[in-house]
């Protein structure tokens, strides 16, 4: 009898585990220019220090947010991050200022005692009930000293429904952020 209820209880326990698995996971892209020689983007005389990008604890969860209203949002059970969301906006931003700085060498761990650092805060990445995007918070660039410190803002709208676009039209928001940050920066002295 045993044995009955114990193979009973094991084949339960294995149907209930054995469920359609639904999960996506996402990864943000790097934008791509063309005409940038990658050996140009990683030589210069001029050192830039992604030190960090932080995240509000509801973004840093591995579920990818959507707001539903104006006061609710939801963090996806199935529609996930791949790998940590600072992490993947630290990378992308490193390999996007990159791509626009010819003459900086931008890198994700310190360059030297004679580098420029740029700390980001990000407070909101996300889909919207309205069918957009939102990127917002701020940058601080610390250059010879000098602080210089720039709030942003995006809303973009997304062309088709899913989580799919909403993360591409995300990467696309991103992507207008550092050229915004990488113009900047280029009219430093």
């Amino acid at each position: 009898m045993k044995k009955w209820l114990l193979s009973a209880g094991v084949l339960l326990l294995t149907a209930c585990s054995s469920g359609v698995d639904n999960k996506s996971y996402y990864q943000l892209p790097v934008a791509t220019q063309t005409g940038v020689q990658s050996s140009t983007a990683s030589q210069g005389n001029r050192l830039l220090w992604v030190e960090q990008v932080n995240v509000p604890d509801y973004l840093a969860g591995n579920g990818v947010v959507y707001q539903t209203s104006d006061v609710k949002y939801v963090i996806a059970a199935n529609n996930l991050w791949a790998s940590p969301l600072d992490q993947q906006l630290r990378n992308t931003l490193v390999a996007n200022l990159g791509n626009q700085l010819p003459g900086w060498v931008v890198a994700s761990q310190p360059l030297g005692s004679d580098q420029d650092t740029l700390n980001v805060t990000v407070t909101g990445f996300h889909g919207r009930y309205d069918g957009k995007v939102i990127i917002s918070g701020e940058w601080l660039l610390n250059h010879q000293g000098q602080l210089i410190k720039r709030p942003f803002h995006l809303e973009l709208k997304q062309q088709q429904d899913g989580y799919d676009e909403m993360v591409k039209v995300l990467a696309q928001g991103w992507a207008q952020e550092a050229a915004s940050i990488a113009r900047e920066i280029s009219t430093l002295p």
